[in-house]
């Protein structure tokens, strides 16, 4: 049996920006993708173990410097590494956690265009 997690943020601005149908009631499976605004967060893994997180950031039609971070509220952080993006292309960048969270712990990505933040998706993970 697969653990979950629940969408805790962001359900309606996601459903809206990245043109998905999400059911606010029941969790999402462990591994899967969540949006807000023109960020996305991305598991692969099952239950509260995080080996590797990917954060996309859709960038405009404008060339822009972007970057991320990814956090979890238990203490763990990594930046991702900072990119000149061309129009229309979408920035992607691996965290590599590679542990056991304790269930409840909140997991979240910022990304940035040329350091104005452009979307927070959060994610808590559940046992």
């Amino acid at each position: 049996m697969t653990a979950m997690r629940k969408i805790v943020t962001g359900i309606g601005a996601t459903a809206a920006a990245v043109g998905i149908v999400l059911a606010a009631g029941p969790p999402a499976t462990a591994d899967g993708k969540w949006c807000n605004h023109s960020v996305c967060i991305e598991t692969y893994d099952h239950g509260t173990y995080l080996g590797r997180v990917e954060v996309s950031v859709t960038n405009t039609n404008q060339p822009h410097r972007i970057s991320a971070r990814v956090w979890t509220t238990n203490g763990w952080s990594a930046p991702t590494k900072s990119e000149d993006v061309a129009t229309f292309r979408t920035y992607r960048d691996q965290a590599y956690p590679q542990r056991h969270f304790p269930a409840g712990t909140r997991l979240c990505a910022e990304g940035f265009r040329d350091g104005a933040s452009v979307g927070l998706p959060c994610v808590t993970l559940t046992g």
